[in-house]
């Protein structure tokens, strides 16, 4: 149930009771094997906690992640990995739809895993983000369309010949397998925050995660609403007022799909929640941020002062802090997400600065 709701801020009332079986832990053994892994840095930003009343901002930095400038490359590599387990000696087409991130990931660990990818793009993604996908040696199609265009386009594509598979970081009815993998590849990322958090000291009282399509999420969810977690890390989601679905979709008691803008968070600007992800939202968020071009844009400059490098879409989960903890709501929304002046909260860049 919603608590209460403006046009920048959803709290929602989540069920306490409610948990999911953890994450396998296979998938971060298989990211510690890969010769180039190493755990993104959380880094500790002592200006932006005494800006907010809590007592550490933490931002973990994933603009360097397996060679990659976002945190996409954990759920694609480790979801690649199990397709091509499962068809051993077979040639693959990997075909996925994006906006940026995940088809550029999908794309490296094709050709690293010697595969071939092929890529689907709506209208709106940027000529740089294409061209490092292309660089990767994919196909790429660019498709007059939303994003959720885009990802039916690909689906029909994977459904053109056996060697083609659709890698895709959603879910619908009757696909949710390999989005299920995915979301296991990002808990790799949260056993690097809790494991450094630890080393400095700090429980994490609240985690803000910039949401598209939900994957990263309900990876979130899952980590911190497993039947191995005490439950009390709040979870904050944060959309771009472009794309927010999650408000109306918490207030219908269902995913709701609305029609997309423009954004510069293009990985973010997505219509419709994954269905896999759905149950975790519902019954784990504690609350929503929106946020528009202009704040993310702000908040990036401040993150860059302060020594991290984030895009639009990483740099969102700042912006949507400030809307949570500013305004003068501001002391009844701390008080909903359990902060005070000592708690620790944990932003989440999921991608570097564009280069």
């Amino acid at each position: 149930m919603t608590a209460q709701q403006t046009a920048q801020w959803t709290a929602h009332r989540r069920d306490h009771t409610w948990t999911c079986e953890p994450a396998s832990p296979d998938a971060a053994a298989f990211h510690r094997s890969l010769g180039d892994y190493a755990p993104t840095p959380l880094v500790d930003l002592p200006g932006l906690a005494a800006e907010l009343g809590v007592g550490r901002v933490l931002a973990k930095n994933e603009s360097s992640r397996l060679g990659l400038p976002a945190f996409k490359a954990l759920g694609a590599s480790w979801a690649i990995r199990r397709v091509l387990d499962a068809r051993p000696g077979e040639r693959l087409t990997l075909v996925t739809a994006t906006d940026g991130n995940h088809g550029r990931a999908v794309a490296r660990f094709a050709r690293r895993f010697g595969h071939v990818a092929e890529i689907v793009v709506p209208s709106g993604v940027s000529d740089l983000a294409i061209r490092a996908i292309q660089s990767e040696g994919a196909a790429v199609t660019v498709l007059e369309g939303s994003y959720d265009d885009a990802v039916a386009a690909a689906a029909r594509l994977a459904e053109t010949s056996e060697d083609r598979v659709l890698v895709q970081d959603t879910a619908w009815e009757g696909y949710d397998e390999i989005p299920g993998w995915i979301v296991e590849g990002y808990d790799t990322l949260l056993v690097e925050v809790d494991e450094q958090a630890e080393s400095l000291g700090a429980g994490v009282g609240l985690v803000v995660v910039p949401t598209g399509v939900g994957s990263l999420l309900q990876a979130v969810l899952a980590h911190y609403r497993s039947t191995e977690a005490a439950g009390r890390t709040a979870v904050l989601a944060v959309e771009p007022d472009v794309a927010a679905c999650l408000p109306p979709s918490l207030a219908a008691g269902r995913p709701v799909t609305v029609q997309t803008g423009i954004t510069a968070m293009a990985g973010l600007n997505c219509g419709t929640a994954s269905a896999l992800a759905w149950p975790h939202i519902q019954h784990g968020l504690d609350g929503v941020a929106v946020v528009t071009d202009r704040e993310a844009a702000a908040a990036a400059r401040d993150l860059a002062a302060a020594g991290v490098a984030a895009g639009p879409c990483g740099a969102a989960s700042l912006a949507g802090l400030r809307v949570a903890l500013g305004g003068p709501d501001r002391d009844a929304r701390a008080r909903h997400l359990g902060l005070g002046p000592d708690s620790t909260v944990v932003l989440l860049i999921t991608e570097g600065a564009p280069s």
